[in-house]
């Protein structure tokens, strides 16, 4: 069974930067790890979850028009882990963000992270 933890969330200001975390345990291995699609999500109080943005095994990435250009998708497959850098934080971006990962037909979620942009 795949287990996804993120980290690296917590309390910034407006205009700051943040790195999440996203480690895989249970996969069996790197070569395994790399063969899923990564995502992001996040969810606003009140709100519904969204997507944010997505890695592929092959490391094509893509990015929702809100976080475009202000966020970065990564992935390190020897280390089972990815990452999001997250720049020129906005109010709007406080959520609790998810990672996700897929191999059809397997979806694994993490538990989220807390990601608060205030002053």
């Amino acid at each position: 069974q795949v287990q996804l933890v993120e980290s690296g969330g917590g309390l910034v200001q407006p205009g700051g930067s943040l790195r999440l975390s996203c480690v895989a345990s249970g996969v069996a291995s790197r070569n395994m790890f790399s063969l899923y699609t990564m995502d992001w999500y996040r969810q606003a109080p009140g709100k519904e979850r969204r997507w944010v943005a997505k890695i592929t095994s092959g490391s094509t990435t893509t990015y929702a028009d809100s976080v475009k250009a202000r966020f970065t998708i990564s992935r390190n497959n020897a280390k089972k882990t990815m990452y999001l850098q997250m720049n020129s934080l906005k109010p709007e971006d406080t959520a609790v963000y998810y990672c996700k990962a897929s191999n059809y037909p397997d979806v694994y979620w993490g538990q989220g992270t807390q990601v608060t942009v205030s002053s």
